[in-house]
């Protein structure tokens, strides 16, 4: 997560400081961003109040460099209970639903409802359905319980998390908070804007697409259904070429119909309508 502050005399926007730290501290072009949120919770950052506008940028993979050796981190290092692509994570039933279970024991009775229907669709329990998009709500409420690392440093010696693992890898200040919101905006613009492309290379093959597609998504998709939806949405159109390093039959190379953003004014894939967990 590169940052820094706004430079006066160089930025004269906002979109401009983004342009200028991320290609100086990282080296990477930004072929797409938004801005995120603005950050400005009092105790956020030590010394008084200081906001932080936060952007979500996309970027091809490619090397990484910068004065403070910039590398690339995967995402389910941060959030290890949002990634289903192998099916569903064993922290959640080892770590998460007993915290959860014992949280909601202690609650007073007029709590109790709302707690109880909070922590259900939060992470899925009970009558509700698992949401991949709800990642903020999950990570408060893992921070609420003391699971995270960051919540701990900022408790000055509470002792209702003691003797439990923290879940993830921690980062400074609320910069995985920031990294939560992130995500969770990626996962919800799947579903009305073609964002997955702005990461992949002008042609691909529609297993690269769907590995991206879950690597977003955090979950594991059925390979037909899949390519139907992707028909259906009509988003990619075939190049003629073949990708000869599939290791058998050469894969046809697809790349997206730049079209359908006149076509239509949503065009996008949506996780409910993928399916998962």
């Amino acid at each position: 997560m590169p940052g820094a502050y706004l430079d006066d005399e160089v930025d004269r926007t906002l979109e401009q400081g983004v342009r200028r730290l991320v290609s100086s501290q990282t080296g990477l072009p930004v072929r797409y961003f938004e801005q995120l949120y603005t950050f400005g919770d009092r105790g956020r950052a030590p010394g008084g109040r200081e906001l932080a506008v936060a952007y979500l940028a996309l970027a091809r993979y490619q090397p990484v460099q910068g004065p403070g050796q910039p590398r690339w981190e995967d995402f389910y290092e941060l959030f290890p209970w949002e990634d289903w692509r192998g099916g569903r994570p064993e922290v959640i039933d080892r770590v998460i639903l007993p915290a959860i279970e014992a949280w909601l024991g202690r609650s007073a009775p007029d709590v109790l409802a709302t707690r109880t229907e909070r922590a259900e669709l939060t992470f899925g329990l009970g009558h509700a359905r698992w949401d991949p998009v709800r990642v903020l709500d999950r990570y408060e409420l893992l921070y609420e319980l003391q699971l995270a690392g960051e919540a701990r440093a900022a408790a000055s010696g509470a002792s209702q998390g003691a003797g439990l693992p923290e879940l993830g890898r921690p980062l400074v200040l609320d910069h995985r908070r920031i990294a939560a919101a992130a995500l969770e905006r990626l996962r919800g613009k799947l579903a009305y804007r073609p964002v997955v492309f702005e990461v992949l290379p002008e042609s691909f093959t529609l297993s690269r697409l769907q590995q991206v597609v879950e690597a977003f998504a955090g979950q594991a998709l059925h390979k037909q259904n899949f390519r139907r939806l992707v028909a259906a949405a009509n988003l990619v159109e075939p190049t003629g070429l073949e990708d000869p390093r599939t290791g058998g039959r050469p894969a046809e190379l697809y790349r997206f119909r730049r079209e359908v953003l006149r076509e239509r004014p949503a065009p996008g894939l949506g996780l409910r309508r993928l399916g998962g967990p």
